[in-house]
């Protein structure tokens, strides 16, 4: 069983370090995954000390990128800590599991970036039929709102080379 939940790691989380995969339930239309994060504590977003003494916990159900037709739903154990540093104004903060989310988001990264990828090729009606097609149910809206927040390529001469 151990090297099976090994195995599952691997394939599902790559490239992402510190989460383990605690279980995986495939239905008919969806696929939902069980994991936690491994790491002893994590960093205060505002003040930058490490902390691994535990406030609380919940649950987050970030949807991920589709496997074989089917939905796949992360039920991911995340934890809250208290911030070690007494002059930080925050006092708990939720740990973010670098790779895999981000605060207050319903989709995990892989997902936010095929979304964009498929928004930068099509735009916005067109985009969220496809992503429809892919698997995934969004708006044109949350399509264009995806590319809005991508990066400046920056400024692009008529060569394909980048004007100084």
């Amino acid at each position: 069983m151990e090297e099976t939940l090994l195995r599952l790691e691997e394939l599902l989380f790559p490239s992402i370090a510190d989460v383990a995969v605690l279980s995986v339930d495939v239905n008919g239309e969806a696929v939902k995954i069980g994991a936690r994060s491994t790491s002893a504590g994590a960093a205060c977003p505002d003040c930058g000390s490490r902390s691994s003494r535990i406030h609380s916990s919940c649950l987050r159900f970030p949807a991920d990128v589709p496997s074989a037709g089917r939905r796949v739903v992360l039920c991911l154990g995340v934890r809250r800590f208290f911030c070690p540093d007494d002059s930080c104004a925050r006092r708990t903060f939720a740990e973010q599991m670098s790779g895999l989310t981000r605060r207050h988001s319903r989709w995990t990264e892989r997902l936010r970036s095929t979304l964009a990828a498929v928004g930068l090729a099509l735009a916005g009606r067109a985009g969220a039929r496809m992503a429809r097609v892919l698997g995934v149910s969004v708006s044109r809206s949350a399509v264009l709102r995806l590319l809005d927040a991508l990066p400046d390529p920056g400024d692009v001469g008529p060569a394909g080379g980048r004007r100084r």
